[in-house]
């Protein structure tokens, strides 16, 4: 049993869980109460309740318990998801920005998005689900206002491109970027640093100014997230 709940001590709208035993577990508060998303715990403390957020189900959780330090969806955030899937991250990001933010979801894989509306979408005010292919932004153009955060997880050989893509439609100056990098989805032969320098370069080249990298082992093998700021101005 939990015997409290405290704020991150970096990140607003992120929580420790704190346990008897001293142990620790990241959690966000329950935009949707009483529901899981993906089987997570939920914790209740002084009225709120609360979704431990799983490590080695999310690499945005994962990223932050390997010392990311620069984490740009906050509250009222409007953010951006490149590659939403069933919802596990994307709900935890729907949890920070609270009410008053949104996401933008973008999901191609329709069995997914099927899951993803179920699970999300439908029970979430504050998600915007977006059936379409995240390399081809102009096709959804109509649905978005101006983001402050794009957050990036998708498994192609290019990663950092359709995210450079989408920033420079709907990224405002000075907004923040999180690539989720999958270094077996970009060259099984490469060396995992070799992609990883080869996207971050894509980043650089396209105005991006890198703050942070983080390897994600040992929640997931082969993977970095890199967190950024656009400064070049959009389209």
């Amino acid at each position: 049993m939990a015997v409290s709940v405290e704020p991150h001590e970096k990140f607003e709208g992120v929580y420790w869980v704190v346990y008897e035993d001293g142990s620790r577990r990241l959690a966000t508060l329950n935009l949707d109460p009483g529901f899981k998303v993906y089987g997570e715990a939920l914790v209740k403390y002084k009225g709120k309740e609360y979704r431990v957020w799983n490590p080695y189900r999310s690499k945005l959780a994962a990223s932050i318990l390997n010392g990311l330090d620069y984490m740009p969806v906050a509250p009222g955030s409007k953010v951006l998801y490149l590659g939403a899937s069933t919802g596990t991250t994307a709900s935890h990001v729907s949890d920070i920005v609270g009410r008053d933010g949104v996401v933008y979801a973008v999901e191609f894989a329709p069995r997914v998005m099927r899951v993803f509306l179920e699970n999300c979408a439908k029970r979430r005010p504050n998600i915007i689900p977006i059936y379409d292919d995240a390399t081809k932004p102009e096709n959804y153009i109509s649905l978005l206002d101006e983001v402050d955060v794009i957050y990036c997880d998708i498994a192609q050989p290019q990663q950092a491109k359709p995210l450079a893509d989408n920033a420079d439609l709907y990224l405002r100056m000075g907004g923040g970027i999180l690539l989720a990098i999958k270094a077996r989805s970009i060259d099984v032969t490469l060396e995992p640093s070799e992609a990883y320098r080869a996207e971050m370069n894509v980043l650089k080249n396209r105005g991006f100014k890198i703050e942070r990298v983080v390897h994600l082992e040992p929640y997931d093998k082969d993977h970095a997230m890199v967190a950024a700021v656009f400064k070049k101005g959009g389209k």
